[in-house]
């Protein structure tokens, strides 16, 4: 688990894909981090993305490294409403702060998760989580 969130952060935008309805919706992240063993993510209340995540939790992440390495993230999203974990989401990144209140900010985990990363010279490789 620590290789895949330290290639997300090292890329530092990455990618997330909802459904909307029968339409996919895709939009940039920059926040993710390792608690309890669960690679967590963040968003507000007030976003669409939070909406759909709601409607139909499963959703895929993509991000691109530097060096032309690439890893596609898929599981669905688990809203965790306790206070340790969004203060632990306030901690590894003091501007979220700046972007969210209290009261709107939502963090979630992926549960049934598979990363699979990719290169130009090597096969995929698939971990699952």
């Amino acid at each position: 688990m620590n290789e895949i969130v330290k290639f997300i952060k090292d890329a530092g935008v990455f990618y997330i894909a909802t459904i909307d309805g029968d339409k996919p919706r895709v939009r940039p992240f920059g926040f993710t981090m390792e608690y309890q063993k669960r690679i967590y993510f963040c968003t507000s209340n007030k976003k669409n993305v939070y909406n759909q995540l709601k409607s139909n939790p499963y959703f895929e992440a993509c991000t691109l490294s530097k060096d032309m390495r690439w890893i596609r993230l898929q599981g669905k999203a688990v809203f965790d409403s306790s206070t340790d974990a969004k203060a632990k989401a306030f901690e590894v990144m003091p501007g979220l702060a700046k972007i969210y209140t209290t009261e709107d900010f939502e963090v979630f985990y992926v549960e049934d998760a598979e990363a699979t990363m990719y290169s130009m010279k090597d096969e995929p490789r698939t971990i699952n989580l």
